[in-house]
């Protein structure tokens, strides 16, 4: 060990005794593979393509262009290049998730079917993450042993729009206190308790509100993908020692996407852009109006969207809890992912 990296691991250790507050890339950064303190490993983008091995493609081009969220430039080479290697890694999770299964059911000498794999995946607005989603749960379904599926956002556990006008909250949409936490942790403790069937409300984001009275439902799958930009945030603990779950605790697997924030924000902005000629054209579209805006007035809609809200959320809510997942994504200026950061174990 350096003199350098000495001095540094003492800082770190006092500041943690002393309650101070350390910056996260004081213990880890996906771009620095050499961090004392960092618990992940790190692979930049070729290095983990090599991880494929014999991982055969099963995505046709015209579907992973299906899959391809607007201003996400994922193509079958980054598909090739990233996902199949996550989708072995994956493979080899479930696998031992089953092992355990069954020799704890030897060992307790019990009977029934296991719970559902569940994979989270975190990360800020725009920066791709429903479009890994789909990617994933396309790849996952295509394994040799055809297990069952489902992806659900946590977009549906908001609260209605009525709720947050109410408690003066739509500025804030997006935000912990935002959501339903009550629902959240009751659907994802059904699904590991093994229900058979557990409903989740439904989200449109055509009226940017949740569908009064419809749901969709979970019908016990082999694997569940739990996608939102909340889904790693932990919570104000309560008083009096009351005990509090966090959604993590109900995950196998998380997956945290990243970026760098200037990158983020342009791809926000674009977005909006993007969704203003296209989504926003629709009368019933809650952001009708600004279709009608010109373009310098939209530009300044986005902007202030991103600088009073979202990039808010960011800061407070979001990228403090990037260490906690089990692996990190990180994307560069194109959208690519240039390095992919794995929790050692």
């Amino acid at each position: 060990m350096s003199l350098a990296e000495k001095k540094r691991s003492k800082a770190v250790l006092k500041a943690i005794r002393r309650g101070s507050t350390i910056r996260q890339d004081e213990f880890w950064s996906p771009r620095d593979p050499d961090k004392l303190t960092s618990p992940f490993k790190n692979f930049t983008a070729e290095e983990w393509s090599r991880f494929r091995a014999d991982t055969p493609m099963t995505l046709s081009e015209k579907e992973v262009d299906r899959m391809r969220s607007l201003n996400d430039p994922v193509s079958i080479d980054e598909v090739e290049r990233i996902y199949l290697s996550l989708s072995r890694l994956l493979s080899a999770h479930v696998e031992s998730s089953i092992s355990l299964f069954k020799q704890r059911a030897r060992f307790l000498s019990l009977r029934g079917q296991k719970t559902p794999f569940i994979i989270g995946i975190a990360g800020p607005v725009a920066v791709g993450k429903s479009t890994v989603a789909r990617i994933l749960k396309e790849l996952l379904a295509r394994w040799p042993a055809n297990p069952k599926v489902e992806l659900v956002t946590t977009d549906g556990f908001l609260l209605p729009n009525s709720t947050l006008r109410r408690r003066r909250l739509m500025n804030r949409k997006g935000f912990p206190e935002s959501y339903d936490s009550v629902a959240l942790l009751r659907f994802l403790s059904a699904i590991k308790a093994g229900k058979p069937k557990v409903t989740a409300p439904v989200y449109s984001h055509l009226t940017y509100d949740v569908q009064k009275g419809q749901t969709v439902t979970v019908q016990r799958p082999d694997i569940l993908i739990f996608e939102g930009i909340n889904v790693l945030q932990s919570r104000e603990l309560p008083k009096a020692g009351m005990s509090v779950p966090f959604l993590s605790d109900f995950f196998d697997f998380s997956i945290y996407i990243d970026a760098d924030e200037r990158d983020i924000e342009r791809w926000y902005v674009e977005r909006f852009m993007g969704l203003r000629e296209t989504a926003f054209t629709n009368p019933k579209s809650f952001f009708h109006r600004y279709s009608e805006l010109s373009e310098d007035a939209g530009y300044a809609i986005a902007q202030g969207l991103w600088d009073n809200i979202n990039l808010i959320n960011l800061h407070q809510n979001i990228l403090p809890t990037r260490p906690r997942a089990d692996l990190v994504l990180r994307k560069g200026p194109d959208h690519m992912i240039e390095h992919v950061a794995l929790r050692k174990l």
